[in-house]
């Protein structure tokens, strides 16, 4: 009997046994193409899709090498029909084009058959105009995106080589030292990052999604892409709170002046040659069928690039208005490129396919994101409240679940024993955040806090003043805050494998003493909650972590 640790299934599932010492390199070497599906204790199972197979073959990867890699470490034979799903689908990326011919659009197939069939897709119809040829036809150049995600979502992913507007020009460079005064210097996985975007300007780069960790620098990233760019920029990013944290780096790490970057909130409208938007002031409208008022900002200037942060978290009216701005540099950030409305192919199709990753793991090992231990701790609920659960409907378990009181007990423990850490409490219901904080006596933070009030929170608690904050789920997303190194989770979205990463990423920037950080999710055992818990570790697994579990005992409360 072989001791390879994965078995290859004729459904284009694989199954990767966790003991034993082929474990870890069998997991990086799959990683790149295939995506976790379950992470029980001892057998991990992966699926392969077709987006899957078409980001690896944009990050350069051919069939050959998805097919070596699971030659070697399967202890069976790879079916054939695996074989073949493989070769067949990552054949399709690049096999339909789109390419500039003066000033129109072709879409050009290496084979006349792929066009035959795109001119079949009854969604990408309306787009695609003369048949010049039996490889080319001439296509709407107003709706290079819908086109693009008509036939991706169709299983037939275009190459967009069509090229892009170069923008009103912008020159800057990088500072070597900081205004801070620190010294400056992209390290070596956010130069590659940015060039690999960048493709040195030709047609070959220019959209993608860059994935990296939070605390790994993705903002760094973008401001090299933008020295690269050289061109007027548009920012678009989850709150406030983010803008304002861009704003500060940008004129920390580059030549760029204050008159040069602008902000465009609910609060200010400043638009300048790198403009730094929300995507909540974007989708603002008066009333459900009213226009954006906002979406003129994509219009109103030259912007040779846009820049998406928290790619995974884009709304659908940004998804339609990116439709129309394909002729724009467009780079993508984010953590995972999991969304949980199922659009990641909206992501591969409008923005771009990934373009470059890094393990966390790896990241962790060469220093850059603080080493993480993720204990999950299952409480039983007091007995009074069974009987409420066992009669609830099923959203309304969760919540039961969520706001077990006996959590309050275990926030306290946790607090006390790391006594001296910068510790952030993080939870999805706010009755419950409050009932908290009044308890602990914690400053707490919710969308509905003004946002001069949690600037002065986020500061002192940066400064060491306060040991401990409590957060709402608007602290998922960009809020630098260095120093936190233990996350309390007391409740999440559902079974939110984004949410998860993201919460994560809080408390992974290194730490200057060289702390480990310490991710703690209290659950509710035998309820919804845990089998929610067990779908939003899938991603800090597939990342590499090690997810202890600490059982509790009957009788709390």
């Amino acid at each position: 009997m072989s001791d390879k640790p994965l078995i290859v299934q004729g459904d284009l599932t694989l199954l990767l046994e966790t003991e034993g010492p082929g474990y870890l390199p069998a997991r990086d070497a799959i990683a790149p193409f295939t995506e976790l599906v379950k992470s029980p204790e001892y057998v991990h199972t992966y699926r392969v899709s077709h987006l899957s197979l078409w980001n690896a073959a944009a990050t350069g990867r051919s069939a050959d090498d998805v097919l070596a890699a699971l030659h070697e470490h399967s202890r069976f034979p790879v079916p054939q029909n695996v074989v073949r799903e493989i070769t067949q689908y990552m054949g399709r990326y690049g096999t339909l084009q789109l390419v500039r011919e003066g000033d129109e659009l072709h879409l050009v197939a290496k084979d006349p058959l792929a066009l035959t069939e795109a001119r079949h897709v009854k969604a990408a119809q309306p787009w695609m105009l003369d048949l010049l040829a039996p490889d080319r036809c001439r296509v709407d150049a107003r709706f290079r995106g819908h086109l693009k995600l008509a036939l991706t979502l169709a299983g037939l992913p275009v190459e967009d080589l069509a090229g892009y507007t170069v923008g009103d020009p912008l020159s800057f460079t990088l500072r070597e030292t900081c205004v801070s005064g620190k010294p400056f210097q992209l390290r070596d996985y956010q130069r590659e990052a940015g060039e690999i975007f960048h493709a040195a300007g030709s047609v070959k780069g220019g959209c993608g999604t860059v994935v990296l960790p939070c605390g790994a620098g993705k903002t760094v990233v973008a401001i090299g892409a933008m020295a690269l760019a050289q061109c007027h920029t548009l920012i678009l990013t989850t709150n406030v709170v983010a803008v304002r944290q861009w704003i500060r780096e940008i004129l920390d790490k580059t030549t760029l002046t204050e008159d040069q970057v602008g902000e465009y909130t609910g609060e200010v409208k400043d638009i300048k040659p790198v403009t730094l938007a929300t995507y909540q002031i974007l989708t603002y409208r008066q009333k459900k069928d009213a226009d954006f008022p906002h979406f003129g900002l994509f219009a109103a200037k030259k912007w040779g690039l846009i820049v998406y942060d928290e790619v995974h978290l884009l709304p659908a009216p940004v998804f339609r208005v990116s439709a129309e701005v394909q002729a724009t540099r467009r780079l993508g950030l984010t953590a995972t490129l999991v969304r949980e409305d199922g659009k990641e192919g909206d992501v591969f199709a409008l923005i771009g396919p990934k373009r470059y990753d890094v393990p966390w793991k790896t990241l962790e090992a060469q220093g850059w994101i603080a080493t993480a231990t993720c204990t999950e701790i299952r409480l039983p609920q007091p007995i009074s409240r069974y009987v409420e659960y066992a009669q609830s409907t099923d959203r309304e378990r969760v919540r039961i679940a969520s706001e077990n009181p006996a959590k309050k007990a275990v926030v306290e423990e946790l607090i006390e024993a790391h006594k001296g850490e910068s510790i952030l409490v993080i939870g999805q219901y706010i009755s419950q955040l409050e009932e908290l904080a009044a308890e602990l006596d914690l400053p707490l933070i919710t969308g509905q806090t003004p946002q001069r009030e949690r600037e002065r929170l986020y500061k002192d608690f940066r400064d060491g003043r306060i040991p401990a904050l409590i957060v709402s789920k608007v602290g998922n997303f960009a809020i630098d805050l260095p120093e936190a190194s233990v996350m309390v989770q007391i409740s999440g979205t559902f079974g939110s494998r984004q949410e998860e990463a993201q919460r994560l990423g809080r408390i992974l920037r290194p730490k200057e003493d060289g702390r480990q950080a310490h991710f703690y999710s209290l659950v509710t055992r035998d309820t919804r909650e845990q089998e929610f818990a067990l779908h939003r570790q899938l991603f800090l697994v597939e990342q590499g972590y090690q997810y202890k579990v600490e059982v509790r005992e009957l009788g709390v409360g």
